[in-house]
């Protein structure tokens, strides 16, 4: 898909009617044929993650991992 610059005012108005619908992600995926949005957590593909594991010690992975698990919970609570 390639991306369409849109002007200022577009943005905002769109931004606007998301904020509406309690959608303040900065990345959304809007469908018009199934008429949902689809909000956007993070800019990582599968290759990217797989090219970030390859660089990664054994050690330092299992510390992120564990950091993640730590975030999840807080946000759990």
């Amino acid at each position: 898909m390639i991306p369409k610059k849109m002007d200022p005012l577009t943005a905002s108005a769109i931004k606007s009617i998301l904020q509406k619908l309690n959608i303040n992600n900065t990345r959304v995926l809007i469908d018009l044929e199934k008429q949902t949005v689809e909000a956007q957590e993070d800019d990582y593909s599968v290759d990217d993650l797989l090219e970030a594991a390859g660089t990664l010690t054994p050690e330092r992975g299992k510390e992120l991992l564990e950091e993640v698990g730590k975030s999840r919970k807080e946000w759990n609570t």
